[in-house]
């Protein structure tokens, strides 16, 4: 387990160089599970020496405490295995002591991240270790901010993280990892959203404009630019009470137009770089439809045409989107609800109703499409639906607060 960061020190900064020590000592052959504890244990050292004494080069310090650690560890190997040997050994034989090998520092920041990332989300990996690795060894949060963030003891995060590290011993990880598993894990990261101390939507943006420096593919800025123009909006989708607040109806004066800018910018540099060869990626076009709704200055305002046109270049994408990506054909049924209205919406839903028909989500758009075709009962009857399958109580309220106005409007 990490301290937290002390008084006076760059919590931030701190972070920041956890992948690029990590990735040093990787490299030059160091085993990740040591490597990563070695790592840890320099950063306590440097929690307790840095306030009074700081280094000019953290980094290299850092690099330098941990490579001891891992000397130290591999002497005091060795050593338990001579005593366990002595019998057989000879008793003549004068040990090699381990020296640590140079840090191949020719790669900068943003190569370090990339790497310690595919370290992170190696394919023998479960989703969810692919997760806690990733918040421990690329952004530097602790076993107890980690676990905190995800509702769960701190002992079975420990776990969680120890297993993947045991994972990896012996692994050679100096191959290119898969790009599209890595902003999978960063998409699962940010969907976690917030809990606890830490805001995981946050920490995925940041991880994601770290990767960003890292690498020219444009998926990459399309999926930074999904989670800013997502982001904007959380001041507004929750009211003084904690209830949520449909995108319809939300105080678009609260939305960060700081993100949105940031977001839109991101994303035309992204789909700037396409081509009929390699169209725009899923998120990329993600971004796109979120940064139609975000232009909008009200709902009524909002280009559903062009998001319909969008959701149809998303369903392209997949060989069987009814099955493959439901949600994004879900999503495409308002779209289709909105340009040609509520019947032809309600039509393009029962395409799902094999897949999605006992989830809370495709009895809400259900509703939310009979309200746009004028059937108040129906719509309050897929609301109640809707609500009595949820899972989430902040959303069983609001589908039962919106069955109830359907019933009395």
């Amino acid at each position: 387990m990490t301290a937290e960061p002390a008084a006076g020190l760059d919590e931030g900064a701190l972070r920041a160089l956890v992948p690029q020590v990590l990735a040093g000592l990787v490299r030059r052959g160091e085993d990740f599970d040591a490597a990563e504890d070695a790592l840890q244990e320099a950063l306590l050292e440097a929690l307790r020496a840095w306030p009074e004494h700081p280094p000019r080069d953290p980094g290299a310090w850092l690099t330098g405490v941990a490579g001891r650690r891992l000397v130290d560890a591999r002497r005091s190997e060795s050593a338990r295995r001579r005593r366990e040997e002595a019998v057989h050994a000879d008793p003549t034989a004068t040990p090699t002591a381990d020296t640590p090998a140079e840090v191949d520092a020719a790669e900068g920041p943003g190569d370090d991240t990339l790497f310690v990332l595919f370290c992170c989300c190696h394919p023998e990996l479960s989703p969810a270790s692919q997760v806690a690795l990733t918040l421990r060894a690329v952004g530097g949060l602790t076993t107890r901010e980690i676990a905190d963030a995800f509702y769960v003891p701190e002992a079975t995060m420990a776990q969680r993280i120890s297993r993947a590290k045991r994972t990896l011993r012996g692994k050679q990880l100096d191959r290119p990892g898969d790009l599209a598993v890595v902003l999978r894990v960063l998409y699962l990261i940010y969907a976690t959203g917030h809990g606890g101390r830490i805001d995981l939507a946050a920490e995925a943006i940041r991880l994601s404009r770290q990767l960003t420096l890292a690498t020219e593919e444009a998926e990459a800025r399309g999926l930074l630019a999904l989670m800013l123009l997502n982001h904007a909006r959380l001041p507004a989708r929750t009211d003084s009470e904690g209830r949520i607040v449909p995108l319809d109806q939300q105080d678009r004066s609260l939305w960060n137009t700081r993100e949105i800018a940031e977001g839109v910018r991101v994303l035309q540099s992204a789909l700037a770089r396409a081509t009929d060869a390699e169209p725009p990626g899923r998120y990329q076009v993600e971004a796109a439809i979120a940064a139609l709704h975000d232009d909008a200055a009200s709902a009524e305002e909002t280009d559903w045409p062009q998001i319909l046109a969008w959701y149809d270049d998303l369903a392209a994408l997949s060989a069987d989107p009814v099955r493959e990506d439901p949600a994004a054909v879900l999503g495409r049924a308002v779209a289709v609800g909105h340009v040609h209205g509520g019947t032809a919406g309600l039509q393009e839903t029962e395409r799902l109703r094999e897949v999605l028909g006992e989830r809370h989500r495709w009895y809400a758009v259900r509703g939310y499409l009979h309200e746009l075709d004028g059937d108040l009962p129906a719509a309050a009857t897929a609301y109640a639906d809707a609500a009595h399958r949820a899972t989430n109580v902040a959303e069983r309220d609001h589908l039962i607060r919106q069955a109830a106005r359907a019933r009395t409007a």
